[in-house]
């Protein structure tokens, strides 16, 4: 986790001098993030929910930046699910980094908006994807699948997306693996306006949006994150509620937990850790509970060690 998050820490800092440089006028070298794609590749690889999970834990103020350094974790562990070698998991990996490289050159008022967005707000931020195309185009190293998923990534399979409203093989797999990473940590991450959807509660709501993602590249990602990726809020069949701190590849539906309440005596009660896939294992998932993190303000100390919020929040 300590290594995962000095990984996060390098990658903000590198998206936010890229940011940077584009609202200066200066070119984009997507070259140049070639090296942060292979770190973040490296991580991903050895433990994939280290750096996925923390990913998730932005601030409102380091979204922009983050979340690109959260997509392209997300995009390497799906493709590694769908069994991509690892040069194409890293290509996968740069072009979800500089997915939304078009909003460098958005007006921050409008950006950062802690409110809901005009109609005219609106239409300027969905033009992103477009800009960030042309900034690509106008500087150096982007390669062509980068250019696909900057330009696409939110698109839907059924047409209904922009800015080309694709459907079809004109929406190529890795544009439909962008618009699926791109969409989870949009919804499961705070940001000016909104505080953060649990991410199981975040997978059950996509899952239900029909129309909008490739049914057989979004049952691979839940594979990649767990049906219950950590950090969920899941009620057990004692009446406890517990965090979600491991996956169990084996048992999707049976992860590591950690239970930190009753709902009995509705008190906390001593974090204790669970295996729930373990034989003989007396306690099982029963259900989501909505709303975990704005109900347990200190919720990620239970599944984050102190040392690490600290350094992804510096």
């Amino acid at each position: 986790m300590q290594h995962a998050a000095a990984v996060c820490q390098r990658g903000r800092e590198a998206v936010l001098a890229m940011f940077n440089e584009a609202r200066m006028g200066r070119t984009v070298d997507a070259a140049n993030c070639v090296p942060l794609v292979e770190e973040i590749a490296r991580s991903v690889w050895r433990n994939p929910d280290a750096l996925v999970s923390l990913a998730r834990l932005k601030t409102k103020d380091n979204y922009s930046y983050m979340h690109s350094v959260a997509v392209c974790a997300l995009m390497i562990a799906l493709g590694r699910k769908l069994g991509m070698d690892e040069e194409a998991c890293r290509q996968a990996g740069l072009a979800g980094l500089m997915h939304d490289v078009g909003k460098a050159v958005m007006p921050l008022e409008v950006l950062n908006k802690p409110g809901r967005l005009t109609d005219e707000e609106y239409g300027v931020i969905r033009s992103h994807p477009e800009r960030g195309h042309a900034l690509l185009l106008e500087g150096r190293g982007a390669t062509p699948e980068m250019l696909d998923v900057v330009l696409h990534h939110h698109e839907r399979i059924d047409g209904t997306g922009y800015p080309q409203r694709l459907s079809g093989e004109a929406f190529t797999t890795l544009a439909r693996m962008g618009a699926i990473c791109d969409v989870y940590d949009a919804i499961t991450s705070n940001r000016p306006y909104k505080a953060g959807w649990d991410p199981a509660q975040s997978i059950a709501r996509m899952a239900g949006w029909k129309g909008h993602f490739d049914p057989a590249l979004f049952g691979a990602f839940v594979q990649s994150l767990g049906i219950y990726p950590i950090g969920s809020v899941v009620r057990l069949e004692s009446g406890r509620l517990a965090v979600v701190v491991g996956q169990n590849a084996g048992n999707l539906v049976a992860p590591v937990v950690k239970a930190f309440y009753s709902t009995r005596t509705e008190m906390p009660i001593t974090p204790t850790r669970l295996d729930l896939s373990r034989p003989g294992s007396s306690d099982r998932i029963v259900g989501r509970e909505a709303g975990g993190a704005a109900k347990f303000p200190r919720l990620n100390e239970l599944w984050v060690d102190s040392d690490v919020l600290t350094l992804l929040q510096h």
